[in-house]
């Protein structure tokens, strides 16, 4: 992906050199720090189960490396990116504007409105604040443990965070999770299923008016997209961890599931494509 020299979003919350303010009350700190990291190990987004007074422990932040900055500069264009293809699309097939979301970077841990935010989370998405959550260390975390490296997966990360966004403004998150609430264990996880996948989709959608908009797509690009869709598939993460695996618990869907409908928004570049919650064949 070609990125050097392009535009920056301002939208960047930088947390990178603020200090943590210890440790608060609640479910307790360490209880809720073996949440997070379970949640991460499965790719399971467990943030919104951790309140703000949840316990976990802040971490004193260290001065960013260049390797954190390069980081960073790099999530900096791909948000600029997703800002100007979402104002396209959302002025062509919605007809209306795109409120573009801010993007909060971090180091160690933070604190969000839908609860603590930490590298064991992994990057997430706040409704309430329209905010996305991410600790740049997230991409060595995806190269080195999953197998999931590259410039444009580190891409596809970002771009399914603001596709979570993109189903806010939409008003279909907020319709899915009050479903949600309303339902079983199971139930529930079968309706995060469908979120999941429908950001995987828009997530191929910004690909395709990346390469559009900007022609900055390389050789290997969309692959690597693919590889990290496949190397966080519910299924995957199960046998990686060496368990048996269990569709009633799956929330975010299969590799092949994720692979395939990141692929059904590129090639189509059309949000009706992606409606995840109609179809019966996921």
């Amino acid at each position: 992906m070609k990125w050097q020299g392009r535009r920056q979003s301002r939208n960047i919350e930088d947390r990178r050199r603020s200090a943590g303010g210890g440790r608060k009350g609640g479910a307790g700190g360490l209880l809720a720090i073996v949440i997070l990291v379970v949640g991460w190990y499965f790719g399971v987004d467990v943030s919104g189960f951790v309140s703000n007074g949840g316990g976990v422990a802040t971490q004193q932040a260290s001065e960013p490396t260049p390797a954190d900055d390069r980081a960073a500069a790099f999530v900096a264009v791909t948000l600029a990116d997703t800002e100007e293809v979402w104002a396209d699309v959302f002025r062509n097939q919605v007809g209306r504007a795109y409120e573009p979301p801010t993007l909060v970077l971090f180091s160690g841990a933070t604190q969000s409105a839908c609860g603590g935010a930490s590298a064991a989370t992994g990057p997430f998405y706040c409704p309430p604040q329209k905010k996305a959550f991410l600790d740049t260390s997230f991409f060595a975390t995806m190269e080195r443990q999953m197998g999931a490296g590259g410039d444009f997966a580190a891409a596809y990360v970002v771009a399914h965070e603001i596709a979570h966004h993109v189903q806010n403004e939409l008003g279909i998150l907020g319709q899915a999770n009050r479903i949600r609430a309303q339902v079983s264990e199971t139930e529930s996880n079968a309706i995060s299923v469908r979120i999941e996948l429908q950001a995987d989709c828009y997530s191929g959608i910004w690909a395709r008016g990346v390469q559009a908009k900007f022609g900055t797509l390389e050789r290997g690009d969309l692959a690597e997209a693919l590889n990290a869709a496949k190397q966080i598939g519910d299924d995957t993460l199960q046998r990686n961890a060496g368990r048996r695996v269990q569709p009633h618990t799956f929330t975010h869907g299969t590799s092949e599931q994720r692979q395939r409908w990141f692929a059904k928004g590129y090639d189509s570049g059309n949000l009706q494509t992606c409606d995840t919650f109609s179809t019966d064949q996921l």
